[in-house]
C-alpha cells in the first residue's frame, strides 16, 4: 500500500480522539474541505474553509477519518454528470458520529457509500444509508469498502447472480471493483477471467483469485485479440461480461459473451460508451446488455444491511480482503484524482482526514 502521509493504520482506540477532534470543530463553527468551483480537470479541486454542516432531522454529523475517492466523483467534477457548482466532491468514507440520531449515538464508528460532501472533515450522513462498522474492521478499510463493495456484490449478487460453474470475464481486475469482485466470484465458485491494462499489474489480479489475466497493452488491437484469446479459454464465450473501463474495451467485452449472455456495463474509466445498433445484439446471440447504478440496488434498509453483512461477514472470515492502494491527505484530492484518472493506481484510493 502507499502510505502517502506515513501515518499508520488507525485502530478502534483513536475512536475517542477523532470524536474529540470532531467536538472541537463544531465549536470553531468551520472546517477544512475540498471543493470544486467549476467544472473542470483536476485543477478545479481547492482546499478551502467552508462552514461546519448542519444535521437536519434523520440525519448524522460525523468527523470524517478517510473518504474514498471514486470515478463517479470525477465525471461529477468534470460536468459529465450534472452537478451544482461549487461543490464539496466525494459520497463515500467512514468516520465517528459527533452527534447521533435513529439509534445511533456519539462515538459510533460509521461508514456510508452515499453523502454527498464527503471530501471534508465533517460530513453529514442519512442515518438510514450509514453503516455501523464493527469493531473488527479498522476505519480505513471501512472507508475504502462501501461504494466500491457494494457495486461488486450487486453486480455478482443481483444483476448476474454468479455460482458454480459461471464464467466470467471483468475488466480493471487490479482495480477497486475489480479486486473485489474476483474475490466474490471465486468464494461464490465462478470461473473469473480479468482484464488488466498493464502487465505490472498482473499481480493484484492474480492475487485475488483470478483464474486467468489478459493484459490488454499486450494486444495489438484489442477489439480482436482479447475476444480470441478469451474464447480459447471457454470455447464459446463467457457467461457474463462486466465491463468499467467503457469506451476502450466495450466492443471487445462485447465479442466475449456465448448466446444469449449479458453484458454489465457499470462504469465509464476510459469514457462514456458510444450509442450503438441493437442489431448488434441479435447478430451476437441474441445477447443482453444493462447499465446498472447502486442507488437502485439499496432500495431499502433491510437491502442495504443484507449487502453490508454480507460482505463485513466475508472481511471476518478471511475471504475478502481490501486492497489500500493509495492513502493520501485529504487536501491532497487533486493529486489522487490525477492518479485515478491516469488509471496509476491499484485497488482503493482513500484521502484521510
Amino acid at each position: 500500500m502507499n502510505d502517502a502521509i506515513g501515518r499508520g493504520t488507525p485502530s478502534p482506540a483513536d475512536d475517542a480522539t477523532d470524536a474529540a477532534a470532531a467536538g472541537f470543530a463544531v465549536q470553531n463553527g468551520h472546517m477544512r474541505a475540498i471543493r470544486a468551483g467549476v467544472a473542470g480537470g483536476p485543477e478545479v479541486l481547492e482546499w478551502v474553509e467552508v462552514p461546519d454542516p448542519l444535521p437536519g432531522p434523520g440525519e448524522l454529523l460525523v468527523r470524517l477519518h478517510a473518504a474514498g475517492v471514486n470515478f463517479i466523483d470525477t465525471y461529477q467534477r468534470g460536468g459529465i454528470y450534472p452537478m451544482p457548482f461549487p461543490h464539496v466532491p466525494g459520497s463515500e468514507g467512514s468516520g465517528v458520529v459527533v452527534s447521533g440520531t435513529d439509534g445511533f449515538s456519539p462515538g459510533d464508528r460509521v461508514a456510508w457509500a452515499q453523502a454527498p460532501g464527503s471530501y471534508a472533515e465533517l460530513v453529514v450522513v442519512p442515518a438510514a444509508r450509514a453503516l455501523r462498522v464493527p469493531d473488527t474492521v479498522e476505519l480505513d478499510t471501512a472507508a475504502a469498502l462501501p461504494l466500491q463493495g457494494l457495486t461488486a456484490h450487486y453486480l455478482l449478487r443481483s444483476t448476474f447472480p454468479v455460482g458454480e460453474g459461471t464464467t466470467m470475464l471483468i475488466t480493471g481486475g487490479a482495480g477497486g471493483v475489480g479486486h473485489l469482485a474476483i474475490q466474490i466470484a471465486k468464494a461464490l465458485g465462478a470461473t473469473v477471467l480479468a482484464t488488466v491494462g498493464t502487465a505490472a499489474k498482473t499481480g493484484p489480479a492474480l492475487e485475488a483469485g483470478a483464474d486467468h489475466v489478459l493484459v490488454l497493452d499486450r494486444m495489438s488491437d484489442v477489439v480482436a485479440d482479447l475476444p480470441a484469446a478469451v474464447r480459447t479459454l471457454v470455447p464459446g464465450g463467457v457467461d457474463v461480461s462486466y465491463d468499467g473501463v467503457g469506451r476502450d474495451t466495450f466492443d471487445a467485452t462485447l465479442a466475449c459473451i456465448r448466446p444469449r449472455g449479458l453484458q454489465v456495463l457499470f462504469g465509464g474509466a476510459s469514457g462514456q460508451v458510444p450509442p450503438f445498433d441493437l442489431q448488434r445484439l441479435n447478430a451476437a446471440g441474441s445477447l443482453f446488455v444493462t447499465r446498472p447504478t447502486l442507488a437502485h440496488h439499496l432500495a431499502t434498509r433491510e437491502e442495504l444491511d443484507w449487502r453490508a453483512g454480507e460482505l463485513f461477514g466475508m472481511l471476518d472470515a478471511g475471504t475478502l480482503h481490501v486492497e489500500i492502494g493509495l492513502r493520501a491527505p485529504l487536501s491532497a484530492a487533486r493529486a489522487a484524482h490525477e492518479a485515478l484518472e491516469a488509471r496509476a493506481t491499484t485497488g482503493k484510493v482513500i484521502l484521510v482526514a
